[in-house]
Parts: structure tokens; sequence; C-alpha cells
């Protein structure tokens, strides 16, 4: 009687004074809190353990780490539940097996855990796995329980509105091309491309040559057909990833979207989402706004959205410690127009919107290690004055030219690049003879430091914030989490007490220092968009 097990279980699997141990832990986590028992302490994950061990690898399956640390293989669950229409639940299972397979789960993860535990100490990353990401995994627990309200009505007319404008897309594309063509066939569209346009080759695929987002970009100014074909498949993913899509990941039980949180899944501690995954949808169209605006508070409440200001640039002036960028953000300034006009030699109030836009991409360039050729594609200018702007940039702040010359040095000495709090991402290529390879790498190492510090800030919010909000007894609930964006689902009445909340954590989480100001911008509204205009 399932009563009966959940009453047996529970005093073990609630006390505090017995550490819980798990394979991705948080989803054993969800499901026995839906039946009634709080895990607690969750005290280890093998998942996050081999992860903080190696960020790049992509393989963090319990089978997987059983093969790599213990040299043992596994049971493959299909054959106790079998394969494709044949397939059965595993409820179904005799349970000799199925006690068994459970068993060696349980097996395995025990013994990875002391070994990985040890692996993390002699790294030093057991902090980081204490102080951070398990206490987040029952925050983003919560989240994914909670889910989101979605209009799914809004979202049916968006998408038959976008799929008329498609259609005439489609049909404009092929006028300008001279013939009809399957628009979602690479093969078809390489051949109008490069046979019938006689359009610029490209690199060779095995269907013809390619017809990618690069490729497309690149012959923009070649062929009107290059740049409708670019609008075309941004319109199409967005209808059939978001619009379409979306309604059919409601769960009929809460009537909630509920996205998946990765804490394994990118190699700079950022997480991820999935089903659906919320971190794409992009802010600036027109388009993805709309999207944003189906994502609605429940009756009675409303939406708070805390978006960090600039914070990887703000990183950049901690670590780098130029004079001068940190001095525009102590000062409150606009950091892009204090940028142009050091760089312009202009006074402030004379930069123009072109220059600011070119300040704004040089100061996000170079933390995120572009070179000349990769700012010269970006502003549309040549090689060499792209190499002038960067030379003038690192000329207005000799600091951050340090920081990326010793940011590479030390992840070269090291073989990895780390964060404020200690995470490590493993380089190689630093020393390698092909160019691209040795700039890709260096790019790594200039910024995994700016991004990954960037990440565990967030995370540190996040896990102070749910603290608080529970310990208080706030009607209030953490309910996604974008890039350097937190949305909350809040009371009406409790919608100010929580934003103070929010902005204290978030402009001062405990754990990290900086020698600037973090601002965190808050907006609240009926719907995602709302909040965040």
């Amino acid at each position: 009687d399932r009563r009966l097990v959940l009453d047996t279980l529970r005093p073990v699997l609630e006390s505090e004074s017995i550490p819980k141990y798990g394979q991705n832990v948080k989803f054993d986590y969800e499901v026995l809190h839906n039946n009634g028992i709080e895990v607690s302490p969750l005290s280890f994950d093998t998942m996050i353990a081999s992860y903080l061990l190696d960020p790049g690898k992509r393989q963090h399956g319990l089978s997987a780490l059983a093969l790599e640390h213990l040299g043992v293989g596994m049971t493959p669950i299909e054959r106790l539940i079998g394969k494709g229409s044949e397939q059965q639940s595993f409820a179904e299972v005799d349970v000799g097996p199925a006690g068994d397979y459970a068993c060696a789960d349980a097996d395995i993860t025990l013994r990875l855990t002391h070994l990985l535990s040890e692996r993390l100490e002699e790294e030093g990353l057991t902090g980081l796995l204490e102080s951070v990401e398990m206490p987040l995994v029952r925050v983003l627990a919560g989240m994914e329980l909670a889910g989101v309200k979605l209009d799914t009505a809004m979202l049916r007319k968006l998408s038959d509105r976008l799929g008329a404008e498609i259609a005439d897309l489609r049909g404009r594309i092929c006028e300008l091309a001279g013939a009809e063509f399957n628009l979602d066939s690479p093969k078809q569209g390489s051949m109008v491309l490069f046979e019938k346009l006689d359009l610029p080759r490209g690199r060779r695929t095995k269907t013809g040559y390619s017809t990618d987002i690069g490729v497309l970009e690149g012959l923009r100014g070649e062929h009107e057909v290059a740049g409708l074909l670019l609008e075309y498949r941004q319109l199409q993913k967005l209808r059939s990833a978001y619009l379409d899509a979306l309604p059919g990941l409601v769960n009929e039980r809460t009537g909630r979207v509920h996205t998946s949180f990765n804490q394994t899944v990118t190699s700079t501690g950022r997480l991820s989402s999935s089903n659906p995954n919320l971190q794409n949808i992009p802010i600036r169209t027109e388009l993805g706004r709309e999207i944003r605006k189906a994502f609605v508070a429940a009756e009675g409440r409303v939406l708070l959205s805390a978006d960090y200001s600039q914070i990887e640039l703000r990183i950049m002036a901690h670590l780098s410690g130029d004079p001068g960028l940190l001095a525009a953000f102590r000062e409150g300034l606009d950091v892009h127009r204090s940028t142009a006009a050091l760089m312009f030699d202009v006074p402030e109030e004379e930069v123009t919107p072109d220059q600011r836009d070119r300040a704004k991409t040089i100061n996000f360039g170079i933390m995120y290690g572009m070179g000349r050729f990769g700012l010269a594609r970006r502003l549309d200018i040549s090689n060499g004055e792209a190499a002038d702007f960067i030379d003038r940039y690192f000329d207005t702040y000799p600091g951050v030219s340090e920081y990326t010359d010793r940011a590479i040095e030390e992840a070269a000495e090291r073989g990895y690049a780390s964060t404020m709090l200690g995470r490590k991402r493993p380089i190689s290529g630093l020393d390698s003879d092909n160019a691209r390879v040795r700039s890709m790498a260096e790019r790594i190492a200039v910024n995994t430091p700016i991004q990954g510090s960037a990440a565990d800030l967030i995370k540190l919010a996040m896990i102070a914030i749910d603290d608080r909000i529970r310990s208080g007894g706030v009607p209030a609930q953490m309910v996604l989490q974008v890039h350097d964006e937190l949305v909350f689902e809040v009371e009406e009445e409790a919608r100010e007490g929580l934003g103070e909340t929010v902005r204290a954590e978030m402009e001062g989480p405990g754990g990290m220092e900086f020698d600037v100001p973090l601002v965190a911008n808050l907006a609240w509204g009926r719907d995602w968009f709302e909040a965040h205009a």
C-alpha cells in the first residue's frame, strides 16, 4: 500500500540528522514532494559533483559515471521495461528485478559519493557544492513545482497571425528567387542560392553548399533573398518552438507550464532551461515581446522582474581594477557613453548615438574576448579600423588590457580558468599552433571568470531570497530565472515588501564582494513583458 510505504520512509527521508545523497536528486525530491514527503537535508548530488569537476563534459548520467570512475557497467533500464510499442511502466516490472535495479542505483550512487567528494576536496570545490549548488537544488525544485501561468488563447491567436505572415514571406522569397522551392530544405535552398542566383559559395556539406545562419548573414548584401530567408527561419523557429509548442506543455493538473532548470549543462556555471527552453525567447524583437506577454500572473497576483544592470561589465571592472571603469560605475554614469567620450575624445554630452553603440559593442566584445576580426564583422568596418578601436579601448582602460593578458597567462599555467568563488573550467588549446583554436581558447580564458562569476552571483541571490520568502511566510514564489533576471509571482499587497527583499539580496549577496555597486532593476506587471518593460 502506497501510504504504508510512504509513512515508513518518511521518518528517514525527513530526518535532518540523516544526510541524503542522490544522482539528479532534484527529480527524486520533486516526486517525493508530490507525495507528501519533504526530503531533507539534500547533502550531495553525484551528477552535480561530476559537473563541477569537469563542466565541459557532456555525460554526467549514472551509467557513464559508474563506467568512468568505478569500471562498472550498469543494467540498461530497457532490459527491464522493453522498448518502443512494447515498453511497459517500471511499476509493472516484477519486484525482484526492479529491486535489484534500484539497489544497484543506490549502491553505485553511494560509492560515487565517497569517491567524488574526495575529488572535490582535492580540487577545492567542496565549498562551491555545499554553499551554492546543493542549496540551489531545493530552490530550483520549488520553481519547477510552482510553474508559471500561460495565456494559451493569446498564443494561438499569435500563431495564426504569424502563420499568415510566414506564408506571405514564403511567397515573396520564391518570387524574388524566380522559382518555387521548399524553404525548409537546405538542399533546395542551396540550389537556389548558389546555382540559380549564383551567389558566392561557402562551406560544402553532404547536401550541397551550406546555407546556415553564418552563410546567410554573409550573403545579406549580395541578394535580398538571403536576408529574407534568415527572417523566415527565425519566425518559423519561434512559431514552432514557442507559439505552437507552449500550449501543449501546460500541465492539465496545475494549468501551468513547468520548465526544467538545469545545473549541469553549460560550461560557464549558468543555468539553462528545457521543456520549454525559456532562455532563447528574444526580448529585443516584437515577436519575442509578444511571447513574453503570454506568461501571466494568477488572479490577485502580479509578476515582479528583477534584472541585474550590466552585471558582467561591473564584474569586469572589479576583476580588472581599471580606475576609469570603476569610477564610471561608482559615479553611476552611462558606461557606454563614458567609454565613447574617452575613446573618441569628445565631451559626454556630445557623444553621438553611433559612437555610443560602437563603444557598447566594444565594451561587450572585449569582455567576450573578441578580436579585431570579430569586431570588424560586428561593426561592419575594416580589420585595420577594428584593430585601431581595440588599441584605443585598451589605451582608455589599460587595466582591462592587463586583465585579459593575466587571465590568458593564468589559464595557460593552470590549465583552467576560475570564477571568484573558485568554479573551474578546464581549457585546452592555449598553446595550439592553430590560430583559430588558440583564439577560441583565449576568449574562454578571458570570459569565464566574468560570466562564471555572474552565474555564481545570481545563484547566491536566489538562495538568499528563497530563504527569506520561506522564513518570512511571504505570499510569493520565484518562478523563472533567465540569465541575469529573476521573475517572481507575488500577491498584490506583498509586492513592495518583496521588492525590498529582492533588491537587498541581489545588490548585496553574501559570499561575494565587489569594488563597484551592484544594481538590480525592478518592475511589476500582470505579465512578463509588462514586468520587464
